[in-house]
């Protein structure tokens, strides 16, 4: 193992070893388990902009839409946390099927444009469906006890759930890229025109690779509603769609952990921010992205990459 493999372990290591020893280290458990909610988003879009080349304006449709048929289904259906996740998971890949099956004949501006315009009638639906609390939300969703045995109205025992689906989240989309799916996807990424001519069926790759990513960021939305108590409307606006588009630029598209770091980012910057500059919020957060494009054009943890395999390859062997 290379100095360079050698650092990236450790780094996990360390980070692993923190986010174990959160709740112990005085850091509020709520707002760590809404930074990993919103982590498991930003590595859900990066699978389909970062190693498929597919950029979607419409992610916040199977966030939000998660979001809702967790809490509709827990607080009034009586199902149980994991049922709960299980069905909003479900159904945003289901919406990612269908979604998938208009856009993904599409490229470019064209994609990002049928995926917006159908998260917006998501969003319609959101608003007006009776089941749903128009604008108000659903409020008071219970976060139960899993399978029936373990209670989550303890913030720890959130936390360390929300910490596992995470790992999982994370172990499952590394082992997707790294597999000859995942090989292909990055050829598709690279360059269609060859993947085709040496046989692939390309729009059933984008496809599957959709819906995998429409049902990873529902099931971040699903653990949003458990977390906080509710789903509102902001969880299907289209500037959530924004969001995650933010985050994974501002990490580093294409990369692990980069959507990680952006997310961490952006969700510090927005609660240590609220209080004091209100909506003024997203003026500075717009303002450090702009400035972190313009230095960091790879994102910050693409560029520290990059910096470390040039500095790899400038080592005599």
């Amino acid at each position: 193992m290379n100095k360079f493999n050698k650092l990236i372990a450790a780094t996990y290591f360390v980070l692993l070893s923190l986010a174990l020893l959160a709740p112990m280290l005085g850091l509020y458990p709520v707002f760590v388990m809404k930074l990993l909610c919103f982590a498991i988003f930003a590595i859900a879009f990066n699978l389909l902009l970062g190693f498929t080349g597919l950029l979607s304006f419409g992610h916040a449709a199977f966030f939000g839409s998660a979001a809702y048929i967790t809490g509709y289904v827990i607080k009034s259906q009586n199902f149980t946390p994991e049922l709960g996740l299980l069905a909003g998971m479900v159904g945003a890949g289901l919406i990612g099927l269908v979604v998938g099956l208009v856009a993904i004949r599409r490229q470019g501006i064209y994609f990002a444009m049928i995926t917006l315009a159908i998260a917006q009638m998501v969003f319609f639906v959101c608003l007006q469906a009776p089941f749903t609390g128009g604008e108000d939300g659903l409020q008071g969703v219970p976060r139960g006890a899993l399978f029936g045995l373990l209670p989550l109205e303890s913030d720890t025992s959130m936390y360390y759930l929300v910490l596992a689906v995470f790992m999982a989240c994370f172990l499952a989309i590394s082992r997707i890229v790294h597999s000859p799916f995942g090989q292909v996807l990055k050829m598709i990424r690279e360059n269609e025109p060859r993947a085709i001519s040496l046989g692939y069926q390309v729009d059933r790759y984008k496809l599957l690779a959709f819906v995998l990513s429409a049902a990873l960021a529902g099931l971040a939305g699903s653990l949003k509603t458990l977390v906080m108590g509710f789903a509102t409307l902001s969880d299907v606006h289209w500037s959530m769609s924004g969001e995650v588009i933010l985050m994974s630029l501002l990490g580093g598209v294409g990369t692990f952990f980069g959507p990680v770091l952006g997310s961490g980012i952006v969700i510090a910057l927005q609660d240590m921010l609220a209080d004091k500059v209100g909506s003024w919020v997203t003026v500075i957060i717009g303002a450090i992205f702009v400035l972190c494009v313009m230095a960091f054009r790879k994102g910050v943890v693409g560029e520290l990459q990059a910096y470390l395999e040039r500095r790899r390859r400038a080592e005599p062997n």
